[in-house]
């Protein structure tokens, strides 16, 4: 007797249709969710655009002179022209506030990084009390303006006899951006394994030893992430370095050297070069972002997908 398989269990029966208001439904949330996505990209767009453009503007005025900046403000410049470039670079000074901005965040970075990754790694590893309240606490250093402590801040400085030097900005610097690094940092160190860890101090490897050579490598594309914030941060640093570096024209940072230019000009005008002096402050943040744009995306991300 031949047994004569059913509909369904044939390989090419059809799918069993859906009920009508399942169809409904899934087709009502993939409409919506189609409409949120254009919603989102086009909000992204427009604020993509609102960030390039007037970088655009700026770089593009950079290379034009100052008849063509009022006359036609929005055209491409007629020929490239770098005399501003010079002036910016040589007559404002621009070259020794760039040296001097290199030197402080130079310090202050390696400082941060360094203080804040061993205080991260000891709140993220280790029970020990008061753990907890050492961590809210420099969660709540991230909350408080730095414009209240200036004037207190100025007479620490003059008390001790750091003003208008190089170690102090870097001090104070680091001081500044010590709350979120440790703050992210925690995080992060906290996502590490700590197996890891285990096995090397197993094979006798120190607490000093496990941090700097297993552990820190580990935490590389954290450290890389809070790095770029830290100099995006202190490379742009005005308030502090206008209140605490007042003396000697020489030591100005990059910030004072490029609103000293802007008030010497007076009725002079000199926008070209002034435009100038803006994209060469601005061409090491964006170097540095685009070099580690991916260990950027790759820290930021490192958490959630552990």
């Amino acid at each position: 007797m031949t047994v004569q398989a059913e509909p369904s269990d044939r390989p090419d029966a059809p799918a069993p249709a859906a009920p009508p208001g399942e169809r409904t439904r899934a087709g009502r949330e993939k409409g919506e969710g189609r409409t949120l996505n254009v919603f989102s990209h086009g909000v992204l767009v427009i604020w993509g655009l609102m960030v390039t453009l007037p970088l655009l503007w700026a770089v593009m005025s950079a290379f034009k002179t100052d008849k063509e900046i009022f006359s036609s403000p929005w055209a491409l410049p007629k020929s490239l022209h770098f005399d501003a470039w010079s002036r910016a670079w040589s007559q404002a000074h621009m070259s020794q506030y760039f040296l001097n901005s290199t030197v402080v965040v130079a310090g202050s970075l390696a400082g941060t990084m360094l203080i804040g990754s061993m205080a991260a790694y000891v709140l993220a590893r280790f029970d020990f009390p008061g753990n907890r309240f050492v961590y809210y606490l420099f969660v709540g250093g991230m909350s408080f303006p730095v414009i209240l402590a200036l004037v207190p801040l100025f007479f620490v400085m003059k008390n001790m006899q750091l003003l208008n030097t190089y170690p102090g900005l870097i001090l104070v610097y680091i001081a500044y951006s010590l709350p979120f690094t440790v703050f992210f940092m925690t995080g992060f160190f906290r996502t590490l394994p700590s197996s890891v860890a285990e096995a090397a101090m197993i094979d006798g490897a120190s607490h000093t030893r496990t941090f700097f050579q297993v552990m820190l490598p580990m935490a590389k594309p954290g450290l890389i992430s809070v790095g770029i914030f830290n100099f995006l941060g202190q490379w742009n640093q005005y308030l502090l370095p206008a209140v605490l570096n007042i003396g000697d024209e020489d030591k100005k940072l990059l910030p004072q050297g490029l609103v000293a230019l802007a008030a010497s000009q007076r009725y002079r005008g000199d926008w070209s070069g002034l435009f100038a002096g803006l994209v060469i402050a601005m061409l090491p943040v964006l170097a540095a972002y685009i070099v580690f744009q991916r260990q950027v995306q790759s820290g930021l991300t490192a958490g959630a997908l552990k």
